[in-house]
């Protein structure tokens, strides 16, 4: 397993235009990480292109990842059509830098709609989008994002119906306790299907907590946390990963509330631990 870093566990110095990609690739490689993850949205093709590129060549670090940023529970058909040309924009920057795998998700919550509707319109989606990156030798993997298509069940379910070698799963460790699956049993049901995994932990809190909640399904609240100093059993699920034969890249993404450089860092150092403990 080899560890990479999302640019979203650093996503406001990118906000406010303090850092551009080139910026985060450097900050990557001063804490060891071997990879990174860029999404579009924080993409510019003509800057990022020739800054990304040298920034890799430099620093050693690859594209682990490019990740679309599409949501597909759109009502009109030129809007669906829109997310899937953020796919393709995915794919070509993935083969343009070498990376195998785009993350992708399904879509979010609307009010007024049901996930039957919502679901055939990100089927039909990405069935677009997989159908592009088989062309060009890239695999999609649908990360379980947000709560209108993110139990494992849900995943299970869409990547079937749309039935292409091309789209797989990125297994977010995380996400899965905002919709009250517990991931230590959605990566049994999963693990046939990873080829790209988010390493995000997030920790129970009372209610007396204010700053950085997110609530489940259920109202359970939580806040973002270290890869294994929360609640989702990191250590527990890298070991499975590990015992499975899983090879691919493990992106770190966090959402805690300390400050996101020193945060990030030291996710990649206890989630390095835990890759070496399960190898041992």
């Amino acid at each position: 397993m080899k560890i990479s870093v999302s640019v979203w566990s650093c996503h406001k110095y990118l906000y406010d235009g303090s850092w551009q990609n080139a910026d985060f690739i450097d900050y990557a490689a001063s804490i060891g990480a071997q990879g990174v993850e860029l999404l579009s949205i924080f993409w510019d093709k003509e800057r990022d292109v020739p800054a990304v590129r040298e920034a890799l060549s430099r620093t050693g670090v690859k594209l682990a990842c490019f990740g679309a940023c599409n949501d597909f529970v759109k009502t009109t058909a030129e809007e669906r059509s829109a997310q899937v040309q953020d796919i393709v924009l995915a794919v070509d920057m993935a083969v343009e830098f070498g990376a195998e795998v785009v993350r992708v998700f399904a879509g979010d919550r609307k009010e007024g709609i049901s996930y039957e509707q919502g679901k055939g319109w990100i089927v039909e989606g990405l069935k677009q989008g997989a159908a592009y990156a088989e062309s060009k030798g890239v695999v999609l993997c649908l990360e379980n994002h947000g709560v209108f298509a993110g139990k494992a069940e849900q995943v299970q379910e869409i990547i079937k119906l749309v039935g292409s070698p091309a789209l797989r799963s990125t297994f977010d460790m995380g996400n899965f306790l905002l919709v009250d699956d517990v991931p230590s049993q959605a990566i049994e049901a999963l693990q046939p299907l990873v080829r790209h995994v988010h390493a995000k932990d997030f920790a129970r809190v009372g209610e007396e907590q204010k700053e950085g909640v997110l609530r489940a399904l259920s109202g359970q609240p939580f806040i973002g946390a270290v890869p294994t100093e929360g609640d989702v059993g990191v250590a527990r699920i890298v070991a499975k990963l590990a015992e499975g034969g899983y090879d691919g890249w493990m992106s770190v993404e966090y959402e805690g509330l300390e400050e996101q450089k020193s945060g990030t860092a030291r996710s990649v150092e206890k989630l390095s631990a835990a890759v070496a403990a399960a190898k041992a």
